[in-house]
């Protein structure tokens, strides 16, 4: 059945359909017209449903109703001609055409050599001439000047040589014909007045001529004009040649290129031209005009070899002519493209990145401190000195920059490439694929954080995606952006560790100074050549690193195979001086600090230490008479057994006679004591009533002998002690995982909790509600001092700032009350993860209005912790960020002297305005030390300081060195020393407590008292926290008091060193001690005065009596400058507390507790980082340990007990779960 009379029937089908619906709708749907139905059969015969109406067809399919309708459709016919097809093959595919124009340059360049062949040969006078009689030039009559024109038309051409060049003539012309033909768009005239069509005819018409007439054989023909063919055929060929191997080639290389070509075509024409000519008069050979046109181009002239008749001397005129006008365009444009590729900062080879080893650096803007402290931490490992640093970025190189990266050391080893990591070509001029590692780093300058954390992902998953292969280090601003860079090898995320290492600062004093200087790679050699004895105990402290090393590999650890950790972890310290701090199984990788005594060491544990330098590069080298004693021999010192009785350990920091980056470990055999762990505790006549001893470290753990942690267990102690002291802080809290976490990728940390969330309008401090009338932090009554946090807005950083201080292993008694003091108010999301946890307030204000300040408790706070706002990271002025919040922190520090304030800033170098004293002569003098000592590029000594691995120019400013400083920049390094120890991020975020793992230990800090006194020693204090607690001490926070005379400012430059004015007399002596009564830091005391009382009170009076005598000559002048400017200070002092006052009256809160607030302007305190075992403890010193998990010391009854308590209290948040940000 045809298409068109199914078309007719379905058509008459309709009809009749239609029939029969107005037939039904007249009828009223009743009665049927019966007639009207049997004519509509008549009339058309109801065909079948097309094929494709019928279910067969459509399972089946009617492949006829298909076939019948398809169309066979060609397409690109057009280039299927004759034309089109010799098009294709000699134009448009490359590598085709790239094959012709080879062939095409090497015939021009036989040509060319042709032409020197045929002068070689030539002699001008066997030269033919055809038009004159006999043949022959040498029967012409020659008169004196004359030119011989005869010569410069006709040449003595050989057959052969004549063969060969109408041979190639012949299949030029035709090339050029073809090619003329195919590029042909409609303007004949346009091809034929080419410069290069017009050569082509020149050199080839009149060889193909000689063929029909036999006498033009001779006839002249400039065929070295064929060399500017060649040259356009080799830049067209380099062009098809790129372009095949799908390369982007380089502008300047092409440039260069064609420069050279240029000069060469201008040498060989002016050469050939010039002896050609000169057969007309003087002849010359090739040689000596080739030799004319290099003298004459180069501009020397010597005269020596010159043109005698005027045609080659109108030659020459001509060529002067196109090289003044082409050279120096080609040159222009040549030095444009130099300075844009120094823009761009050129590639890297491809040869270069398979031969050696690279990073690449990505980031958007590159300043000259990001790159220095880049430089100074990646170079400082000595086996990366073989690496290169290609850089790159999409803005232009700065001018500090580009001078920096033209120093000697860096020039050979830095690369700076102008490009986006977005963009394959630029990755490919950096060669990811073959780098070692990228770094990404984020601009924290910007004022949107998180658009540039965007960019930061972008480019991470366009290094991922170009070379998958290749490690990835990204550095993420927000921790909301963590999760997307979760496919790195290596992630940090700022806010995470700043607001965990300034909470960590509330409860551990300068915890930032502590983890600073762990991730600095140093050689503890800063501050040796200075005066003072803290600067040198500190800076030598500060060279401590974290190492790893195999048990079985090592020398330290080898021994205590099958021994505890706490065992393992004292006698190493005991014996090397080395601090064992965490292990990791070979089965499990997790790092875990501290396991505790449980954990049994095992040849193929992991080994993570605190030293100076790593195992590797240390000497042991024993005593004489020890090795006299054992029988040792001298040399082979690191062959030595294992066990040595040793007690004491010296790290010798001297290392001439050692090669770089060895430290000579000197161990001695003293005869120990017979009873030395037996210490006596002193006491005020000298007779002691009891002895009080250490009890040894057991190398396998003992349940009895290990006090068990009662961290869990306070509950109990909590309902007991509420009848004697009610509304205790922790009586009502609960411990377990915080229920709603505000971003994705939060670890989960048992915490304490309260029982119930609090509505969010008790979290306000400052504005009652129908829950509690509270309107300021003295109404809530707190028993611990306040920390409050003043930010900008309520990030979700700010979460990792109260988890840490809400930690299950914080005794619930020592929770300090926390206050967030925003800028602008936290929306409900944020109120949502923090309503869980207890104590927890916020309120509206800022740090520069003084009411905000009291109404937020500033009275009562202990810390202060003042976060870098996002909104004054960026300023016109870079180092001008930090104004604001400088000042704002100066004036709280005048006003308020006592607290302490944690401050953190944006740019390191602005931490010399912190507590800024314009007259602190001390100051001043530790400025000129680090200005001397750590800065001033060119100096000598920078140059030995840099030397001793000297990078953190503001070390030994009073504010970092006390923790009162923070900067984020200063964890860049953790970073980058993550790419040669893969490990410091995981052991960071331990310590900081971002992770828990199972097993794993936690950072906190104890404070010694007169009643530890007795220890007497940093490595008693080791045995004593092993054997009983099972704690691992790092470190020391120590203070000191000074007072500090303005005499000093004459020589504070050549000597720095502080004098102890003890000519202040009874009542400021009795002051002082009231003052150590009140507050936490107190005057320092070694431990032989206190053994000592009569010898103590001798030496203050020998003391006193010495300063009167050396007073005597001061003049009258200065002492009465002295109490006017006390004076002056008092009067000051006295001013602002009366403005406090005033304002504390005004608020209706009283000024009881302001009037306690004593200045503590005349005290430093530093951090000590695994001091010797030999160090004398003092008073008041912080010790930061590491306390075991005290999970892992539980019974599984009480595991279970705690997991089930921890499941029911949680049920209530539990409906909030989905709402995580994004």
């Amino acid at each position: 059945m045809s298409p068109p009379r199914r078309s007719s029937s379905s058509h008459g089908d309709r009809t009749s359909t239609e029939n029969l619906q107005k037939n039904n709708s007249s009828n009223s749907g009743v009665i049927l017209d019966i007639s009207t139905l049997k004519m509509a059969e008549v009339d058309s015969e109801v065909p079948p449903l097309p094929p494709r109406y019928r279910f067969r067809d459509l399972l089946l399919g009617d492949q006829t109703f298909q076939n019948d309708d398809r169309v066979q459709v060609e397409f690109y016919v057009n280039e299927n001609t004759f034309k089109e097809r010799l098009k294709l093959f000699f134009i448009k595919n490359q590598r085709s055409s790239l094959r012709i124009r080879l062939f095409n340059f090497s015939l021009k360049i036989l040509t060319c050599a042709l032409y020197i062949l045929r002068v070689s040969l030539d002699n001008p006078k066997d030269t033919p001439c055809p038009m004159c009689q006999n043949n022959s030039l040498t029967n012409t009559t020659e008169t004196p000047g004359e030119i011989k024109w005869g010569y410069i038309f006709w040449v003595n051409r050989r057959v052969p040589v004549w063969a060969i060049q109408v041979t190639v003539a012949l299949i030029s012309f035709l090339e050029t014909m073809l090619i003329t033909y195919l590029s042909y768009k409609g303007n004949i005239w346009e091809q034929i007045f080419q410069i290069s069509f017009i050569l082509e005819m020149i050199n080839t018409v009149p060889f193909i001529i000689t063929i029909f007439w036999p006498p033009l054989r001779n006839i002249f023909v400039p065929v070295f004009l064929n060399c500017w063919l060649a040259k356009g055929a080799l830049e067209n060929m380099i062009n098809d040649f790129h372009r095949a191997i799908q390369r982007t080639h380089s502008a300047m290389f092409n440039q260069v290129f064609i420069l050279i070509c240029t000069l060469l075509c201008l040498v060989f024409t002016g050469a050939c031209g010039i002896q050609h000519l000169e057969r007309a008069g003087k002849e010359l050979s090739l040689f000596d005009s080739f030799y004319f046109c290099i003298v004459t181009f180069s501009t020397v002239g010597y005269g020596d070899v010159t043109p005698q008749i005027w045609p080659s001397q109108l030659l020459v005129v001509i060529l002067i002519c196109v090289a003044l006008v082409v050279l120096p365009l080609q040159f222009e444009e040549l030095a444009y493209l130099w300075m844009e590729s120094q823009k761009l900062g050129g590639n890297y080879s491809r040869h270069r990145a398979q031969t050696e080893k690279h990073v690449v650096l990505c980031v958007s803007s590159l300043k000259i401190d990001l790159l220095m402290d880049f430089l100074n931490e990646f170079y400082a490992h000595p086996r990366l000195q073989d690496y290169y640093v290609v850089i790159l970025c999409p803005t232009e190189i700065d001018i500090q920059v580009r001078r920096i990266l033209q120093i000697p050391l860096w020039s050979q080893r830095v690369i700076y490439l102008q490009g986006s990591a977005l963009k394959d070509q630029d990755l490919m001029r950096a060669k990811m694929d073959d780098a070692e590692a990228c770094f990404i780093l984020s601009s924290r300058n910007e004022v949107d954080r998180t658009a540039a954390d965007h960019q930061t992902i972008l480019r991470a998953w366009a290094a991922k995606d170009f070379a998958p292969n290749c490690p990835l280090y990204v550095q993420i601003l927000k921790p909301e952006n963590k999760f997307h860079v979760k496919f790195a090898d290596h992630v940090v995320c700022e806010e995470e560790f700043k607001y965990a290492m300034l909470a960590l600062n509330c409860v551990c004093p300068a915890t930032s100074t502590l983890v600073t200087l762990l991730v600095h790679t140093s050689r503890g050699q800063e501050g040796q050549l200075s005066p003072e004895q803290w600067q040198r105990t500190y800076g030598r402290c500060s060279g401590n690193e974290v190492y790893h090393i195999r048990l079985c590999d090592s020398k330290f650890f080898g021994e205590y195979d099958g021994k505890s950790f706490t065992y393992a972890s004292f006698h190493a310290h005991k014996k090397y001086g080395v601090c064992l701090i965490g292990v990791k199984r070979e089965d499990n990788k997790s790092i875990m600090l501290n396991p505790g005594p449980r954990h049994i060491m095992a040849a193929t544990d992991t080994c993570y230490y605190i030293n100076i330098t790593k195992e590797e590069n240390s000497a042991f080298i024993f005593k004489q008479e020890e090795k006299h004693n054992k029988g040792l021999p001298v040399t082979g010192l690191y062959d030595a057994p294992s066990r040595l009785p040793v007690h004491s350990i010296i790290a010798s920091m001297v290392d001439q006679a050692t090669s770089y980056g060895t430290v000579a470990i000197d161990l001695q055999n003293p005869d120990p004591p017979e009873e030395s762990s037996k210490l006596t505790l002193p006491t005020e006549n000298g007779a002691g009533s009891r002895r009080p001893s250490i009890a040894p470290v057991l190398e396998i753990a003992d349940s009895s002998a290990i006090l068990p942690c009662d961290l869990l267990s306070d509950q109990s102690e909590d309902e007991t002690n509420q009848s004697d002291e009610e509304g205790s802080v922790g009586s009502d809290f609960v411990k377990g995982y915080p229920p709603n976490s505000p971003y994705i990728g939060s670890s989960p940390t048992l915490c304490h909790l309260l029982p119930q969330k609090a509505p969010f309008c008790c979290l306000r401090l400052d504005k009652g509600c129908t829950h509690n009338s509270f309107e300021d932090a003295k109404a809530y009554g707190f028993k611990n001092k306040l920390i409050i946090v003043s930010a900008e807005m309520a990030g979700n950083g700010l979460y990792n700032f109260i988890v840490p201080l809400r930690a299950y292993y914080r005794p619930r008694k020592e929770l300090n009350p926390i206050v967030l003091l925003l800028d602008y108010p936290p929306d409900n999301h944020f109120l949502e993860a923090i309503c869980c946890f207890p104590m927890v307030y916020f309120m509206a204000g800022t740090i520069d209005n003084l009411d905000n300040l009291l109404q937020c408790g500033i009275i009562y706070a202990d810390n202060l912790v003042v976060v870098d706002k996002e909104s004054t990271m960026s300023a016109e002025e870079d180092y001008m960020a930090d104004a604001k919040t400088i000042v704002n922190v100066q004036t709280m520090f005048r006003l308020f002297p006592s607290l302490s304030i944690i401050t953190e800033l944006t740019h390191p170098s602005n931490m010399r305005f912190m507590q800024f004293r314009a007259k602190d002569c001390y100051s001043l003098a530790l400025s000129k030390l680090e200005k001397v000592s750590c800065s001033g590029p060119g100096t000598q000594t920078v140059t030995i300081e840099r030397d001793k691995g000297s990078n953190l120019a503001f070390m030994f400013r009073l504010p970092f060195a006390a923790g009162r400083v923070f900067s984020i920049s200063m964890l860049d390094t953790l970073l980058y020393q993550s790419f040669v120890k893969d490990y410091m991020i995981a052991i960071a975020r331990l310590l900081l407590g971002l992770d828990t793992t199972p097993g794993s230990g936690y950072l906190c800090a104890m404070k010694i008292t007169e009643e530890d006194l007795w220890i007497r020693t940093y490595g008693r204090l080791f045995q004593k926290l092993c054997s009983s607690s099972a704690e691992i001490p790092i470190g020391i926070y120590r203070t000191e008091s000074h007072m500090f005379s303005t005499s000093e400012c004459k020589d504070s430059y050549l000597q720095s060193q502080v004098s102890i004015n003890v000519e202040q007399g009874e009542e400021q002596r009795d002051r002082r001690e009231s003052w150590k009564e009140k507050t936490a830091h107190r005057n320092s005391t070694t431990s032989d005065q206190s053994e000592h009382p009569l010898l103590r009170k001798k030496s203050l009076q020998w003391a006193r009596r010495l300063s009167r005598k050396s007073a005597k000559p001061s003049s009258r002048a200065e002492r009465i400058s002295q109490q006017r400017l006390n004076l002056y200070r008092r009067s000051e002092r006295q001013e602002l507390s009366e403005l406090v006052k005033n304002r504390m009256k005004h608020l209706g809160l009283p000024t009881v507790g302001y009037d306690e607030m004593n200045d503590h302007q005349n005290t430093l305190s530093y951090v000590l980082i695994n001091p010797p075992p030999d160090t004398m403890l003092e008073l008041n010193d912080i010790v930061y340990i590491i306390r075991s998990d005290p999970l892992a010391h539980m019974p599984e009854d009480s595991q279970v007990g705690q997991t089930r308590s921890m499941r029911n209290q949680q049920d209530f948040g539990t409906e909030t779960r989905d709402e995580t940000h994004l």
